[in-house]
């Protein structure tokens, strides 16, 4: 045989067994079960928070139930863009995920400018369940209702001040939502989180907060601080006595789902794991215990069911968004 044919036959060769192994590595890393190293939850806001303390009161025993550490990472920034942006980045492999919650879809219409979609970058893996929100207001305040934080409100506008978690949460565009629909003039101070946000309540250097109960609860009999109303439609369980805004501001009503989203495109079967030994977790007492603490309803929805509530919910955060006026300043 000639030389040059034997040499384009050792080429040929070679090539076929270098396809052939790039391809069984390739199966054996598809193959491969997981999780197989820690999985990350990234909280788009500061520690304190809401996502915060949600995701820490129950990543360990998600790590024990998936064989692997899951660990709670804080990046907050921009009303949680900056996080988020980072996860709709990150590969769809399962190994990272995002603490959302209504902010989520709020960002999609409040910022003009995205580096993400929230809509078509992420999938729903594991629903946790709903929370209202809760009106506070220093306890030097004069109001000790909302009808008298309006009167209040109008007669001084511009001079009073709220804090939210920051341009684009949930805590601001609720109270927003309720600066527009009582007809007042408040001044909005953005923080990096909820517990930012008390604290300038505590300081005095903002005279109203409206918060999510995980953040509110743990103020409940807390001196310093007075409990307005409640943002949902009917009294919430959690804070007996405390009416409901909307008795007051009719027609408001206001509340947000909390869940674990993951870049879109993440494996079926990770998503399924994901789901199901977290429905399992939010069936123990002593999660169920936690939950209650931090003021969540929990809920059960598959990720298809979950995926259609973000499709929902998105729709009616945009008409919220619009109808308060909030700017992301």
């Amino acid at each position: 045989m000639k030389p040059f044919l034997m040499k384009k036959i050792r080429f040929t060769t070679s090539l076929f067994g270098g396809l052939l192994l790039v391809c069984f590595f390739q199966f054996a890393a598809a193959a491969a079960p997981w999780p197989t190293k820690p999985i990350k939850i990234i909280v788009p806001f500061s520690p304190g928070s809401v996502q915060d303390a949600l995701a820490r009161s129950f990543s360990n025993e998600l790590g024990v139930a998936l064989g692997e550490t899951v660990l709670v990472e804080n990046k907050a920034g921009a009303g949680g863009t900056v996080g988020t942006g980072i996860v709709a980045k990150s590969p769809a492999d399962g190994y990272t995920f995002v603490m959302a919650a209504a902010s989520h879809n709020i960002n999609g219409t409040l910022f003009p400018k995205l580096s993400f979609d929230p809509q078509k970058d992420f999938t729903a893996a594991a629903y946790i369940g709903t929370s209202s929100y809760i009106m506070m207001t220093n306890a030097e305040f004069p109001a000790k209702n909302v009808a008298e934080f309006i009167v209040l409100a109008k007669a001084k506008p511009g001079q009073y001040n709220y804090a939210s978690a920051g341009n684009g949460s949930a805590s601001h565009l609720a109270m927003a939502y309720f600066d527009s629909m009582a007809g007042i003039d408040l001044v909005h101070i953005p923080t990096k989180g909820t517990g930012d946000a008390i604290t300038e309540l505590l300081a005095g250097r903002a005279q109203a907060v409206i918060a999510a109960n995980v953040a509110a609860l743990p103020f409940a009999n807390d001196s310093r601080i007075r409990f307005l109303g409640v943002s949902s439609e009917k009294p919430s369980p959690f804070v007996p006595g405390v009416p409901p805004i909307g008795n007051t501001l009719k027609g408001y009503a206001f509340d947000s789902w909390f869940g674990l989203l993951a870049p879109v495109g993440t494996p079926k079967e990770v998503i399924n794991k994901v789901s199901a030994e977290m429905t399992k977790l939010l069936k123990q007492p002593d999660i169920i215990e936690r939950m209650r603490r931090q003021g969540i309803e929990i809920g059960n929805l598959s990720p298809t069911e979950f995926n259609q509530l973000l499709a929902k919910d998105f729709d009616r955060m945009a008409n919220v968004v619009k109808s308060s006026g909030a700017k992301a300043d």
